[in-house]
């Protein structure tokens, strides 16, 4: 993508930006299922994955103090448990399966916040930074962790705002916590559907950290903005 310029501040997402490279969690987790020896179909898992995503926001199984190992744990489980009522898992494996599932996806979320914490450190001695995103009530919890809190003037949290992307409404309040004008601030994320969409919308800057997604359909999209790693926003944008 082209030099960004006369941004004066950056919106991030997290989930799938900071913590994956770009790459929809469903195939992290998958690739952990692998890992532990789970043999089921692809088709089944993307199954249990949504029937969990929605369980999860319809109950309050995240706690605010849960960290990101905390909340895989929990969603293994319920990923696992739709799994063993299809026939699909042996529900005696779900007690190994579950703990030893979420641990290959913390290790892997922990050493892709360790990537990002030297393009944090650069932009955010130039720049504001507000997160922006939709998860489950902890996000504090999770960046605490990884010792990623520090790096956000703000953030945004669909749980505790009451707006999901992609309602650009969510990316207007980073927009005013940063005390800027849309066109000022560049926004950064991993969906083009929920971050670039929405934040264009309302007259961002965007940067889409474009790796494997959740349908082919947003896999075929080019658009200009896109970026490998987070590391081309030093290039771009400082």
């Amino acid at each position: 993508m082209d030099s960004i310029k006369d941004i004066k501040g950056v919106i991030f997402d997290y989930g799938g930006t900071i913590d994956s490279r770009g790459t929809h969690w469903s195939e992290i987790i998958w690739d952990g299922y692998i890992h532990a020896g789970v043999k089921i179909g692809k088709e089944v898992f993307r199954e249990a994955y949504v029937y969990a995503e929605r369980e999860l926001a319809r109950h309050p199984h995240i706690q605010p103090t849960d960290n990101f190992y905390d909340l895989l744990y929990k969603k293994m489980v319920i990923e696992l448990g739709y799994l063993v009522n299809l026939g699909a898992v042996d529900g005696e494996e779900v007690e190994t399966l579950a703990p030893a599932i979420a641990r290959y996806c913390y290790d892997c979320a922990r050493k892709c916040a360790d990537e990002a914490r030297p393009v944090l450190t650069a932009l955010g001695a130039r720049y504001p930074m507000v997160l922006v995103s939709n998860f489950y009530g902890n996000i504090e919890a999770v960046l605490a962790d990884f010792d990623l809190r520090d790096y956000f003037k703000d953030i945004i949290e669909s749980a505790v705002v009451g707006v999901r992307k992609p309602d650009p409404k969510i990316f207007s309040l980073g927009v005013e916590a940063l005390g800027l004008s849309p066109e000022e601030v560049l926004v950064v994320g991993d969906s083009y559907k929920k971050d670039i969409v929405p934040a264009e919308s309302i007259g961002c800057k965007v940067a889409w950290l474009k790796g494997k997604g959740w349908t082919d359909e947003e896999d075929a999209v080019m658009h200009p903005s896109i970026i490998k790693s987070l590391a081309d926003l030093e290039e771009v944008a400082l």
